[in-house]
């Protein structure tokens, strides 16, 4: 009886005491000023020494009618809770991030662009283009600092034969340059060699892939078209596989299997566009003696390729920050929990497939970017159309400051959110176990 009792008491326990978001508050750094024509985008987020926070973000729809300027740098001296208005740019898919003494904002607009500041933020110069006649894609993914160099991959549609959503078209281009170089100029980048997606998988333009035991695709693909895979409640399609938004790391351990003494080798860590939940797209780049650098796919000790690999909302646009006092991997991401409902079944509400879910913002940790430990929600709304997704974090001294593509009630879609929202993990630290 005592027994029983004690159960009782741990279940109800258990029913009061839910898990309770880590940050689920915000501050809006953003607003769209028609929600449902002119959504947010790409929010970007930057910790500097002395406490200033700088966040961008774009606006999409008919904010980018004719030269007006629809990508936003702001500024906080306060701890996040109040902005000023800094930069206005023509970019999209862009970061904002630190080389040596100096400020960077690059995106694209078809061609790589880029913007610089010299304090902190405060003025920065007009943009100008790294390339010419090419077409790029990215989200504001990570920036690694090592040897002096910052690295960053920007991903070039290297085709237009598919006509679905391309990420099977695109090549990650891990792109080098020194600290202390002026990065707006093209000589000061180095750009690693490319490997298509479409490349990769045999059978992929004949739909007849190469693939089996592991579910991938999860619905079937019409390259170069979208097949589809619902007509009611309403049209879902699905778009042939690919790789898409690329985080760069090192592996930092000496007992990692990958683990490169020499310090010459990257990770790439890329959403994986397989219909289904929980993978993520890997590959590598390699310094050479000569100064290039080699894209490569990574290999399991057996010798198998290893292009898809287990990483929880791997589906979605995640975000990896390494941190060096606890040597450990965060990662931010999106949390699926309904993936294997009957696309027909669907709320109208939801946008996509049903491994499209953007509403719980969840963290992670891990020493050795394969084995994760769950750390908590970071954010999460009452409804699916309510997003908090896309986010881009930072670590400013014991905490991580995030900043979240994001929607409420007035919001179109899922997709396309009315707010940049503002989150604080507080002592996140803490969180390990």
């Amino acid at each position: 009886m005592k027994f029983l009792l004690v159960l009782v008491v741990a279940a109800a326990a258990a029913l009061a005491n839910p898990i309770r978001p880590l940050a689920n508050d915000f501050v809006a750094v953003g607003e769209s000023p028609d929600a449902q024509n002119s959504p947010l985008y790409t929010p970007s987020i930057l910790a500097l020494p002395g406490g200033r926070l700088v966040a961008a973000y774009e606006r999409g729809g008919t904010a980018r009618a004719k030269s007006a300027a629809y990508a936003f740098i702001r500024t906080s001296d306060d701890h996040g809770q109040t902005w000023t208005q800094r930069g206005a740019l023509r970019m999209s898919h862009a970061r904002v991030f630190r080389a040596g003494k100096s400020l960077y904002y690059l995106g694209q607009k078809g061609d790589l662009q880029v913007a610089r500041s010299d304090d902190r933020g405060e003025t920065w110069s007009e943009q100008v283009a790294l390339t010419k006649g090419q077409s790029w894609h990215q989200s504001a993914c990570n920036v690694w600092h090592a040897k002096g160099h910052v690295y960053l991959v920007m991903e070039r549609r290297t085709s237009t034969e598919n006509k679905a959503w391309p990420v099977g078209s695109l090549a990650p281009v891990l792109m080098r340059a020194r600290e202390d170089a002026d990065l707006t100029q093209r000589d000061s980048w180095t750009f690693a060699s490319e490997r298509v997606f479409s490349d990769l998988i045999p059978g992929y333009k004949a739909n007849d892939l190469g693939l089996d035991f592991f579910g991938v695709p999860f619905y079937a693909q019409a390259y170069p078209d979208r097949a589809v895979v619902a007509t009611a409640p309403k049209r879902r399609t699905n778009s042939p596989l690919g790789w898409l938004e690329t985080n760069v790391v090192q592996i930092t351990d000496p007992n990692h299997l990958w683990f490169d003494p020499s310090g010459h080798t990257f990770h790439l860590f890329m959403r994986a566009h397989t219909a289904g939940t929980g993978y993520a797209a890997l590959a590598k780049v390699v310094e050479q003696p000569d100064g290039s650098m080699q894209t490569q796919l990574e290999h399991a000790p057996s010798g198998k390729t290893m292009l898809f690999l287990p990483l929880p909302g791997g589906q979605m646009r995640f975000h990896v920050s390494y941190d060096a006092k606890t040597k450990l991997y965060w990662l931010l991401g999106s949390q699926a929990t309904d993936s294997m409902t009957r696309p027909d079944r669907l709320p109208a509400e939801r946008y996509d497939l049903p491994n499209n879910e953007r509403h719980r913002l969840v963290l992670h940790f891990s020493k050795n970017m394969v084995d994760w430990c769950f750390a908590g929600v970071v954010a999460i709304t009452p409804s699916p159309k309510q997003a908090r997704h896309y986010a881009s974090m930072d670590i400013d001294g014991d905490d991580l400051v995030i900043l979240s593509r994001s929607g409420d009630e007035r919001a179109k879609s899922a997709h396309d959110g009315n707010l940049i929202t503002f989150h604080r993990v507080r002592s996140f630290r803490a969180l390990v176990y």
